[in-house]
């Protein structure tokens, strides 16, 4: 029961993403100045799996460069790689490994990824006509590859990010950026290959694949100037 409800929490939340990306671009944006914008942002990593209580029992560290392509004001089509270090301990969990057996990892994670994001309102600065706002909370989904290296050896997996940010223009070109993301990998083993032997037994869908996560802050800096059409009447 329980794995079939996250199963369909998942799916619903997927659902409307796409049904949010489905809907026609005219009736929901403006053509921003500016094509691309490039950053990075630095934070706090967490980790969800066998060798952690919650999230963020055990943070670590999370870096992320990043490039968007920005075809309208409330949507943008996002690559990132993301280096994190997350770690786990069971000796401060209430479940005990078979034979009393504790476990503890480090693991530095790489994520390259492409996403979709869906801005809540127009983002922009010095249009007012086209009715944008200098700041913006915004929703993402996509997919992307893992790469994982604990104990001199490697493990990958695909995966499926839910992110959840705030946009602010301090400038015309220069945005703040802030978000928090949940990474779902589909590999059991990006805590070590040993951990899934001690264990022995087969957990629910939130524990047998791991999940890991990320709250960043960065800057971003558009470029590549659309050219401006004018409409002449004579």
């Amino acid at each position: 029961m329980r794995i079939k409800t996250c199963r369909t929490a998942l799916a619903y939340i997927a659902a409307v993403i796409v049904m949010i990306v489905a809907m026609p671009a005219r009736t929901v944006a403006q053509e921003t100045p500016y094509k691309f914008d490039f950053g990075a942002g630095i934070g706090m990593s967490g980790y969800q799996g066998e060798a952690a209580k919650t999230l963020f029992s055990h943070p670590g560290f999370a870096g992320q460069i990043g490039v968007r392509y920005l075809p309208t004001s409330r949507w943008a089509i996002r690559g990132t790689i993301d280096v994190l270090t997350i770690s786990g301990n069971t000796a401060d969990m209430d479940n005990v490994l078979p034979g009393g057996q504790q476990y503890d990892f480090k693991s530095t994670v790489y994520d390259i990824g492409g996403r979709v994001e869906f801005n809540f309102f127009s983002y922009g600065i010095g249009e007012t006509y086209k009715k944008m706002r200098r700041w913006t909370p915004y929703l993402s989904l996509g997919v992307g590859v893992t790469m994982a290296m604990c104990d001199g050896e490697s493990a990958f997996g695909p995966n499926i990010p839910f992110a959840f940010g705030f946009k602010f223009k301090l400038k015309e070109r220069l945005n703040l950026v802030t978000e928090f993301a949940v990474v779902k990998v589909f590999n059991d083993h990006i805590d070590g290959k040993d951990l899934a032997d001690l264990a022995t037994i087969k957990s629910s869908f939130l524990k047998n694949n791991d999940w890991y996560s990320r709250f960043t802050v960065g800057l971003t800096f558009e470029f590549g100037k659309r050219c401006e059409t004018c409409h002449y009447v004579d």
